[in-house]
């Protein structure tokens, strides 16, 4: 009997000895682990200049399915056109403490002193489709603005002929755009039209219908109008269809209503910037660099006349 105790009491100890032989911590569980963050699990703040324009709609669009896609969160403010507003957004995302910032200024000097906030705290920014004019950016992804500004100043030329009396309507001031895509326009339009009339409208649409009436007044003969985007140019082509006289109006970004307005022949022609495409390299970019992977400074998007 005492030796079948013995036996019991030996044969327990070595299955005691067999499960202690297993590290803590060492089970299955342990072995997936968490290993750190893993691929695509970031949050990601976006603040985009407004989502009252169809261009920035689509462009949102095109950032959250690629975020969906690569499994990232994606936290977006609406600065709407405010660059006070956008300073403000910026600053809840760091108190946030997303892990990168993507920022399509309203302004691109304003902008300068939140990207440098985000700097402070040790939080990477990327610029979308408009630059920072300070603070330090991982990558700027957008489309060539001053190539897209001299491809519409070509494309007017071909319609209106050399010397004709044009006008320009402006995006908002200090933004990157509006400043590329002016430079652009007036280094070939200099050699080749008479821009009769300058003149901001905001980059939105019912201030180019009003620019563009007052325009009309003062400049009754103009033969052609580039606005820097399509909802100026479709604001200004309401007011020129109004008057009743032959105008061409170039716009740009290819929205929907302005591509439609081409087919239908009312719009002159307007620059494809492809801004789904921008939203999801943005985000690419910003994956990649969360990953330790080294992302181009500047990535360019590639531009297309519709006309």
């Amino acid at each position: 009997m005492k030796k079948m105790q013995l036996g019991f009491i030996l044969l327990a100890m070595m299955i005691l000895a067999a499960c202690s032989m297993e590290a803590p911590g060492s089970s299955s569980e342990e072995e997936s682990g968490d290993g750190g963050e893993a691929s695509g699990d970031y949050t990601i703040g976006f603040s985009v200049s407004t989502l009252n324009n169809p261009f920035f709609v689509t462009l949102n669009e095109g950032a959250e399915e690629k975020a969906a896609e690569l499994g990232a969160t994606l936290t977006v403010v609406d600065a709407q056109d405010n660059a006070s507003k956008q300073a403000s957004d910026i600053e809840d995302l760091i108190q946030q403490e997303v892990d990168l910032i993507m920022i399509n200024p309203v302004d691109s000097e304003a902008v300068a002193a939140a990207v440098e906030s985000a700097n402070s705290a040790n939080i990477p920014v990327i610029t979308v489709d408009r630059s920072a004019a300070g603070g330090e950016v991982v990558s700027h992804i957008a489309s060539d603005n001053t190539a897209g500004g001299e491809m519409a100043a070509e494309h007017l030329t071909s319609i209106v002929g050399e010397g004709a009396a044009v006008a320009e309507l402006e995006g908002v001031p200090g933004s990157s755009a509006a400043r590329e895509r002016g430079e652009g326009f007036n280094k070939i339009a200099a050699d080749s039209l008479d821009v009769v009339a300058k003149q901001t409208a905001n980059f939105n649409r019912s201030e180019g219908l009003s620019v563009m009436e007052n325009i009309l007044q003062a400049n009754p003969d103009i033969k052609g109008v580039f606005a820097h985007n399509d909802e100026m140019a479709l604001g200004a082509l309401e007011a020129i269809e109004a008057s009743g006289k032959d105008i061409a109006v170039v716009g740009f970004d290819a929205t929907d209503d302005a591509v439609k307005a081409v087919e239908d022949g009312r719009l002159d022609g307007t620059i494809a910037q492809k801004p789904e495409m921008i939203g999801e390299m943005a985000v690419e970019a910003a994956v990649q660099s969360l990953e330790g992977e080294e992302v181009e400074a500047s990535i360019p998007v590639e531009l297309e006349l519709i006309k």
